[in-house]
């Protein structure tokens, strides 16, 4: 009977007469799919509390008739004059913003959003962050125990941290004991000595056993530490010069600079609890101890037109600012190298949150490369960092972590660094001999160093880091004996590049040695002058003196002049002159301009495979004045 009496409900609801109740009642009992559009608009502006349980009811009813219309729900909710009625429908991870801003004003819109934000576990960062966030707008004990409850799910540190404030609420406590407990022990890398002290200080709260004899029975490294105890500001000094400048001044002189700075610091910078804030006034906070290899957490917070950032090893720096600065650049967003002039300063995506919320950096340096994560999103992916002070030398060894002073105010908070152990450096033995990679820098490299990276004291190609082109050296080289080693994988093509220009293909503009698994039955029908360690389309190799597919090689190339010899694993392989090799034209039959450079650069030449190279050096040979 309901298209029989829905005119005369409808126009009871439109109404402002008595039977406008009994219209909002009636729609509970008659409410069909097709009346959709018609529930929601009303639901959009009503106000009076039964009018909007009656129509919240409706709508449930009609959701559990279709499912299927979030994409209705969330369109109409967003341009609702009465937004808050729609919050028990609002399921998607999309609108948590949305849900945010009426929670900052409706706790039934708050809990929505903790409920929902529980949900966005694809980026665990801003996760913890959101759940920070709705902390600091409610007391309400129900709403604290399900923030709570959801940070216990987080792997995160900061997630830890935040439940171990929690030990503080009596109410919260129990939840607090066992979410730290649990993430402590599902989680190696956050185990340290300072989470370990988190977790006993409530020990035999652990609900637990089997959980509380685990992180008991732990012994782990000092791990993540603090750097900012919330309290003053012991473990920071106030900024003297530059690291340049300061390695160039006497103690006597840097201790008496030294007092002036921490004055100007204690000014600037104000210890605010579980904040660190810079009132906008004086320069950089560097932390005293000196770090080579980190990880670093650090939440901060800028206001309008901030501007502020950090830097790594006494040098600027990754770039903190508000990206609607675009007179300035600040649209590529913050966390990128901003200094760097010739690898990538720029960020790879905007990541920021807005403008005075909370943003949280991961930030890791090995030997000379950076990378960086802003609120979960991968924005450096290990970027070298060029020494913005002097750039004819690479990045500083060790220096100080600094908090860039920029004329703004700005806040941070968990500041937490783990030191890493160093990659391994490399320093030739052999007299005359000097390192082209010393295990950690590619500063006496250029060209592709995406894709050549330096990984435990060992030069790894990765092709699918997306690098695009040759590593070669800064400098030319003529006559020299270089010694090396190399690890194949199966298949595995590259070569070395040597007299070579840098552009052109190094094969025929300069002369290529091949390093090749030629062993694989892909290339069962090589030339003889393309198996590993010949001069490529010249002169041939002797073969079979190649190491297993997975072992370490070790290989001398000697060129003196138009004579080249090479030794593969004490072998000596090719043992030719170029010219007698092209006396009646070239093997390959092709043109090689180069063939006959006397300098040049020496260079890795990919071909799409990864492998890896170890123990770089090199001595140049002169030639002896008769």
């Amino acid at each position: 009977k309901w298209p029989e009496v829905k005119t005369l409900v409808w126009r009871a609801v439109q109404s402002n007469h008595p039977e406008r109740a009994a219209g909002f009642a009636a729609l509970t009992s008659w409410v069909e799919l097709k009346d959709f559009d018609l529930i929601a608009e009303k639901l959009s502006i009503v106000q009076l509390p039964n009018e909007v349980k009656a129509l919240q009811n409706c709508m449930a009813q009609l959701i559990k008739l279709d499912g299927t219309r979030n994409s209705k729900i969330t369109a109409f909710a967003l341009s609702a004059p009465q937004k808050i009625n729609w919050v028990p429908f609002v399921q998607e991870v999309a609108n948590l913003d949305w849900l945010y801003a009426l929670g900052k004003k409706n706790e039934e819109a708050l809990s929505a959003f903790v409920r929902i934000n529980g949900k966005a576990f694809s980026n665990v960062d801003q996760q913890v962050l959101r759940y920070r966030n709705a902390l600091d707008l409610t007391q309400n004990l129900e709403t604290r125990e399900q923030i709570y409850k959801g940070l216990a799910k987080c792997n995160s540190l900061s997630a830890m941290r935040t439940l171990y404030l929690g030990l503080k609420e009596p109410n919260i406590k129990q939840i607090a004991v066992d979410g730290l407990a649990a993430l402590y022990v599902a989680n190696p890398d956050f185990q340290g000595q300072m989470t370990k002290e988190w977790v006993l200080e409530n020990q035999w709260q652990i609900a637990d056993g089997a959980i509380r004899d685990q992180v008991m029975k732990s012994n782990p490294s000092r791990g993540f530490y603090t750097m900012y105890n919330g309290v003053d500001l012991r473990g920071w000094k106030g900024l003297v010069d530059n690291p340049v400048k300061r390695r160039k001044t006497s103690s006597d002189t840097l201790a008496i600079k030294q007092i002036k700075a921490d004055s100007i610091m204690r000014k600037g910078w104000l210890a605010q609890g579980e904040e660190l804030h810079f009132t906008g006034h004086g320069d950089n906070l560097c932390s005293v101890k000196d770090y080579q290899d980190f990880d670093l957490y650090i939440d901060w917070k800028i206001e309008k037109d901030g501007d502020a950032g950090l830097y790594l090893r006494g040098s600027p720096q990754v770039q903190i600012w508000d990206i609607a600065r675009t007179n300035v650049g600040a649209q590529v967003g913050s966390g990128g190298l901003y200094n760097n002039q010739i690898n990538p300063k720029n960020p790879t995506k905007v990541a920021d949150n807005p403008v005075g919320t909370w943003n949280t950096f991961r930030i890791t340096m090995r030997g000379e490369r950076v990378t960086v994560y802003l609120n979960g999103e991968l924005v450096v992916d290990n970027v070298i960092l060029e020494n913005y002070w002097d750039r004819k030398i690479p990045i500083f060894i060790k220096d100080a972590i600094e908090l860039q002073a920029h004329g703004n105010h700005i806040v941070y908070r968990n500041i937490y660094v783990k030191e890493l152990v160093p990659q391994p450096t490399y320093k030739p033995e052999e007299i005359g001999f000097e390192p082209l990679f010393d295990g950690s820098s590619l500063f006496q490299w250029t060209g592709n160093t995406t894709d050549y990276v330096p990984v435990n004291g060992e030069l790894a190609v990765d092709p699918k880091r997306g690098g695009k082109g040759n590593l070669y050296t800064k400098k030319e080289y003529g006559d020299f004996h270089m010694k090396f080693e190399f690890q194949l994988t199966p298949g595995a093509n590259n070569g070395l590049g040597i007299r070579t220009p840098l552009d052109g293909d190094a094969a025929y503009v300069g002369m290529e040695l091949q390093i090749l698994d030629n062993t694989s039955p892909m290339y069962a029908k090589l030339q003889p002058y393309q198996y590993h360690g010949s001069v490529y389309g010249i002169i041939p190799a002797k073969q079979g003196f190649l190491k297993p597919v997975g072992e370490w090689n070790e290989e001398e190339v000697i060129a003196e002049g138009n004579h080249i010899k090479v030794i593969l694993n004490g072998e000596v392989i090719t043992d030719g002159d170029i010219m007698q090799a092209i006396k009646n034209g070239t093997p390959d039959h092709k043109e090689h301009p180069g063939l006959l450079n006397k300098t040049g650069h020496i260079g890795f030449l990919g071909h799409g495979s990864p492998l890896k190279f170890r123990n770089l050096r090199i001595k140049e040979i002169t030639k002896k004045k008769k």
